[in-house]
């Protein structure tokens, strides 16, 4: 019996279908890379250590235990002086020394436990900042913008409330967790054709930057900005310099970008939010015992 087999066409039309089908099933988004995201994410969450805010009692969470943070900040600021024009001696250090030494009482609950460390390095770059632990680095650039004493203290303050409210610690949680959500979403759409996977992959990118991790930022400085404006009170400094402080600062330091692209709020919104939370700072002043001339 001769067997006749069905007509090449059919053959061909039935193949494509099979390999339609085939690349269909395979251009989806999976679930289970989402859902395993969602579950590693949750657990860093609910296993974090929390930070406690000592000015607001707000909790957060961070990524690094004390002891790590401390270990880090020490480590930094050991590596900046080794790199840097450290003044030892002068004017210039015992202003910085000064304002230090009234700051620091005044960060309460929040600074026990640091051990307060000060340098100057002699730079025009106008910047100072305070690491995990307690130690300050004032570059002698930004002493233009301060003018006086009390604007020292409005800076110097604002850097001391980003270590005592953890700031850093905070951001890498976040930011951890921003990664391991993109990595979860990077591998639900393998499949997907490149073309596809780079659009998708641009547009979380960016709602994590703008939607997310931006305006956490912005959070911080303001939040620290208030902070600092109740240790520069406490410690006999008027509050309401803070605020020139920053508008000079602003006009010194050119261009900014648009609001919702910095990690800074912009000069009009920072001073905005100054002006609101500064009948808080002035009662902290009224009850120091210790006001100075602004000087």
């Amino acid at each position: 019996m001769r067997y006749i087999g069905r007509p090449f066409f059919a053959l061909s039309s039935r193949a494509l279908s099979s390999r339609r089908d085939m690349e269909m099933k395979k251009r989806h988004i999976a679930i289970a890379p989402i859902l395993l995201a969602l579950a590693v994410i949750a657990f860093k969450y609910f296993t974090a250590e929390q930070a406690v805010n000592p000015e607001t009692g707000e909790t957060a969470r961070v990524s690094l235990s004390r002891e790590q943070e401390v270990e880090l900040g020490l480590q930094s600021y050991q590596q900046v002086l080794a790199e840097s024009d450290v003044i030892e001696e002068g004017p210039e250090v015992d202003l910085v020394r000064r304002v230090a030494a009234r700051l620091a009482p005044a960060t309460r609950e929040g600074g026990k436990g640091f051990k307060w460390e000060v340098s100057v390095v002699r730079s025009n770059e106008m910047n100072a900042f305070c690491l995990p632990g307690g130690k300050i680095v004032v570059y002698t650039g930004i002493l233009a913008a301060t003018k006086s004493e009390a604007g020292l203290a409005a800076v110097m303050g604002h850097e001391m409330a980003h270590a005592v409210a953890r700031h850093g610690a905070q951001r890498l949680f976040q930011n951890d967790i921003a990664e391991t959500a993109m990595q979860g979403a990077q591998q639900s759409i393998a499949d997907l054709e490149p073309e596809k996977q780079q659009a998708i992959m641009s547009a979380l990118g960016a709602g994590a930057k703008f939607g997310v991790i931006l305006p956490f930022s912005r959070e911080h400085e303001t939040e620290s900005d208030e902070m600092g404006v109740l240790y520069m009170a406490r410690a006999g400094y008027d509050p309401r310099e803070s605020m020139a402080f920053w508008k000079r600062m602003g006009e010194m330091s050119g261009g900014q970008p648009p609001e919702f692209a910095s990690t800074h709020p912009a000069k009009a919104t920072r001073i905005q939010r100054l002006k609101e939370f500064m009948p808080k700072a002035l009662a902290e002043y009224e009850k120091s015992d210790k006001q100075i001339e602004q000087r």
